[in-house]
């Protein structure tokens, strides 16, 4: 028999896989984990049985999440990153030449449990020595910190729940306030335009009130099965601007290579906007601004319900008919004999009244 998990992407849309065998199921303070086997995606992390990371495909997210903001700075050095604790991010991060990266995430269940479990996502990561965790809420953190960063990566959730307060004018407003220079960015995926155009709009909107530059790389994530984007901003850095050949020698001179998602032409492919995104963006005052006082989202996303799961349960074969009895088999053939008896009397009556009615009529 067998499982399929169903994410919804809205009330009326979303995609299903087909779940293999579960290699591990444990509790953490804040949430459940459970990571599986998949034909689609290689090993998957559920928490709360919402998929989180998969193993194959995952560049798909994480190299857009990190290239393009940080091989726009000139020298990136101190990177904060929010959530993304099973340390793909991380990994990304290190292959610049930063001198430290804080990761900020709520349950530290969570990295130990990707370390142990899946620890080809952070591929050795978390044992570098530039790297360093604080674990507790990422917005605590943000407004508490006196240190100062060249970038900061927030990979969260969606604003559902608690994770809304990430999502905020205010809570933008503090990360700007960790900025370094005006050469620092901001990173964050801000939803689908495809499947949740009203928060797509509302990320834009909220965030063009913090920062002057906001440029979005538009691309399709495996594991989320639709057209997703990730936006970068900064006052002083504008991440469209910086050419091919300028991505190209950082690359060389850092030792970045091997990357699967991330090149000096995708860098601006990605940044191609469909003109239907181009309209969406254009009607940005037809959505509110997401505030602390009004934290509020249009669309229905919560997904956090958990998956849906579905089980193939084999067909029930069709039941047998009872063999006919000696009494029906007799009686079914008088019935029958009687119907044939009775066809030619039928046939002569109708010829009868043929006959009559059309007496002395010329043909």
């Amino acid at each position: 028999m067998s499982r399929y998990l169903v994410e919804r992407l809205n009330p009326t849309f979303g995609y299903f896989y087909k779940a293999g065998k579960t290699l591990h199921r444990g509790k953490t303070k804040w949430q459940n984990l459970e990571i599986i086997e998949s034909e689609e995606f290689g090993n998957v992390l559920l928490l709360d049985g919402v998929t989180q990371v998969t193993s194959r495909n995952e560049f798909l997210y994480h190299e857009p999440m990190v290239h393009p903001a940080l091989a726009s700075h000139p020298d990136p050095r101190d990177v904060l990153i929010i959530g993304a604790g099973d340390g793909g991010i991380l990994r990304e991060v290190l292959k610049h030449p930063v001198q430290k990266a804080v990761m900020a995430e709520l349950d530290g269940g969570v990295v130990d449990f990707c370390d142990k479990l899946m620890p080809e996502i952070n591929a050795g990561a978390f044992a570098d020595k530039r790297y360093r965790l604080e674990v507790g809420d990422g917005r605590k953190f943000v407004e508490g910190t006196k240190e100062r960063f060249d970038a900061v990566i927030m990979d969260m959730t969606d604003p559902f729940g608690p994770s809304v307060m990430l999502y905020t004018k205010e809570f933008f407003q503090h990360v700007k306030a960790t900025f370094k220079d005006s050469k620092s960015l901001f990173v964050m995926h801000t939803e689908s335009p495809i499947s949740r155009p009203n928060t797509f709009k509302q990320c834009h909107r909220t965030l063009a009130e913090v920062f002057i530059y906001r440029r979005t790389f538009y691309l399709y994530i495996h594991m989320y099965a639709v057209l997703w984007s990730i936006t970068v901003c900064s006052d002083g850095t504008d991440v469209a601007e910086i050419s091919p050949a300028e991505i190209a020698a950082r690359l060389v001179a850092r030792g970045i290579g091997g990357l699967h998602a991330y090149s000096p032409q995708t860098h601006h492919s990605m940044l191609g906007e469909f003109p239907f995104i181009s309209d969406l963006l254009a009607d940005l005052h037809s959505v509110p601004v997401i505030t602390d006082a009004s934290p509020v989202v249009l669309d229905d996303i919560d997904i956090n319900r958990g998956s849906l799961e579905l089980r193939e349960v084999p067909a029930s074969p069709a039941k047998p008919k009872a063999p006919a009895t000696a009494k029906a088999t007799a009686k079914a053939k008088a019935t029958a004999k009687a119907k044939a008896k009775a066809r030619p009397s039928a046939a002569k009556a109708k010829t009868k009244a043929f006959v009559k009615a059309n007496a002395g009529k010329r043909r």
